[in-house]
């Protein structure tokens, strides 16, 4: 039997997530992985990589309910094995804090994670500038680590990998039976997708052993995450702002704004700073649809869009995008699958 064949554009944790998920379980498709950047060079790498997510206006609450759920059992699953230290994910428990009650207390991912309970007054005291606050155990997945072992997971099932770039789809028409676009940001241009905008995230990674709680503020702008090597302390959210050059303004603002949740932090040693685009849009697009491709009617499955919450929901979206794959399989004509 013809096997088909699958491209998947994108290699940060969205793309190879759903790389793995379509090699695992389709194994009549042949699939390969497209991109120009591989790990440690994407986006995803300088992530955060915590398991915290927010709403989208317009997506059903119980499919983000699922995506969730599907991620952080398949991460759980991870962090619970021998693979724990080699893929990169940990447990992780801490406190998200606010400085006003907000108006929903218990977000829709607290079911999913591990022991969510509100904190006590006496908890909340070392953070005087804040009334209310959650605690939790969630995961940290740290995508340098999370990445290639992804990818020696997805070449464990068949799948391959290819480094080139890729500026438009027709250019993989003549090569590919479906097309899966994991290219985030690259959205913009590649498929013309005007509502995918950057949102600058810029991190530090600094050397603090003594800290085993993340705390995140829940505005989501400053945080800090203890990981397996060093701890990530952040951020910014900026909105339209392309620039990937560390600005030495924003390092002097996570720091003071880090020590203030955390004082310990003012004596600890920067490692390094990275600055990463986040594929920012109104809601991540996962759907499919039929493209012309050098006169070819080829079927497109897209997921991206996922801003910020790229590693908390990239294993839920590569499940529903199997799904799509699925679903173009059975619409092919038998010749083509033949």
């Amino acid at each position: 039997m013809k096997r088909v064949r699958v491209a998947v554009v994108g290699a940060g944790v969205i793309g190879f997530s759903t790389a793995v998920c379509i090699a695992e379980a389709l194994p009549v498709c042949s699939v390969t992985v497209l991109a120009e950047e591989f790990s440690p060079d994407t986006t995803s790498d300088g992530a955060a990589g915590i398991m915290i997510a927010e709403k989208f206006p317009d997506i059903p609450l119980e499919r983000q309910k699922r995506w969730f759920k599907d991620s952080f059992d398949h991460l759980l699953a991870i962090a619970q094995s021998q693979h724990s230290p080699e893929a990169g994910v940990i447990l992780s428990s801490g406190w998200q804090i606010f400085k006003e009650v907000p108006a929903i207390q218990k977000p829709f991912w607290s079911e999913s994670v591990i022991g969510f309970r509100f904190m006590t007054d006496r908890e909340l005291k070392r953070f005087p500038d804040h009334k209310f606050g959650q605690a939790f155990t969630t995961i940290k997945c740290e995508c340098s680590s999370y990445l290639p072992w992804l990818e020696k997971r997805f070449r464990k099932a068949g799948g391959q990998v290819e480094r080139r770039k890729i500026n438009s789809l027709q250019e993989l028409g003549n090569s590919y039976d479906i097309i899966v676009n994991c290219s985030g940001l690259g959205s913009k241009t590649l498929v013309g997708d005007s509502k995918v905008y950057p949102v600058r995230g810029q991190v530090l990674k600094v050397e603090a052993p003594w800290l085993q709680h993340f705390i995140r503020d829940g505005d989501g702008k400053t945080y800090i995450y203890p990981g397996i090597h060093s701890v990530t302390a952040g951020g910014t959210r900026q909105v339209e702002d392309w620039r990937l050059q560390v600005d030495e303004g924003d390092t002097k603002s996570i720091l003071m704004r880090c020590s203030k949740l955390e004082p310990s932090l003012s004596k600890a040693k920067v490692l390094s700073k990275w600055v990463g685009l986040r594929p920012g849009r109104r809601n991540p697009r996962v759907e499919r649809e039929l493209v012309e491709l050098q006169g070819c009617r080829t079927p497109v499955v897209h997921n991206y869009g996922h801003g910020g919450w790229g590693v908390t929901l990239a294993w839920g979206t590569a499940l529903d995008a199997v799904g799509l794959v699925k679903q173009c399989l059975h619409e092919m004509p038998l010749q083509a699958k033949l």
